[in-house]
């Protein structure tokens, strides 16, 4: 009698990613990878102890991905971005792995080589270290947060997203001028988010970045 194939931790990785990639975190169950390799949930948990278990570790090969070939350069603002939109961009190609990641976080190489480069460069900034930990963490809550917001956006149906956008258009343009004074004003103006958010996360970082510098105190010539 022939045993039940033994799928390798990378092979159940694999079969995760891809499960998620027409679900989500909330729908995705350790039954459901089993029944898609052929197997049954007890094989897979002697890999993963649980389902956030792996579901962290399907995030952090992204972070892995995104990490692989580079090169830290120019000064410390120039490094995070780089690294940031490297991250955005990895899980861009897979936006269902960026809720995932921005719900669950990870804690295998991945996040290590991230964690790493970003603590490099803000001791490159001139800030103490004392005040390192505590602006990493606020430089990670950004990032996980605007990547898992675009994730969202970017996994909806063109059909959901033209609804969308017909029921933003109605909120706005049809907002009462005497109880929504602001809003009415500013109505025609306002667009909503997706229109360029790339320039926005942009901005975003960078703004978070200036404010660290501004902290930063040169010592005297």
């Amino acid at each position: 009698m022939t045993g039940r194939r033994r799928w390798s931790t990378e092979e159940i990785l694999d079969a995760a990613a891809e499960l998620l990639r027409t679900s989500d975190a909330e729908s995705f169950s350790v039954r459901k990878l089993a029944a898609a390799l052929g197997t049954d949930s007890s094989s897979l948990y002697r890999h993963f102890r649980s389902k956030t278990e792996l579901l962290r570790a399907v995030a952090d090969r992204i972070l892995l991905a995104a990490m692989d070939d580079y090169r830290p350069e120019g000064d410390w603002k120039q490094r995070i971005t780089a690294l940031a939109l490297r991250v955005r961009e990895a899980f861009g190609r897979q936006p269902q792995l960026a809720t995932v990641w921005g719900r669950y976080a990870s804690s295998g190489a991945g996040s290590r080589l991230v964690m790493e480069e970003v603590l490099q460069a803000l001791r490159a900034s001139g800030l103490p270290d004392e005040e390192i930990p505590a602006r990493y963490h606020r430089i990670a809550i950004l990032l996980a947060s605007l990547i898992a917001s675009e994730a969202g956006v970017s996994t909806i149906t063109p059909e959901e997203y033209e609804q969308g956008m017909e029921l933003f258009r109605v909120a706005v343009l049809g907002a009462d001028p005497e109880r929504f004074p602001a809003l009415a004003h500013f109505a025609r103006d306002v667009r909503p988010l997706g229109v360029d958010r790339r320039a926005a996360f942009e901005e975003i970082l960078a703004a978070q970045l200036a404010h660290i510098e501004a902290g930063v105190v040169t010592p005297p010539q």
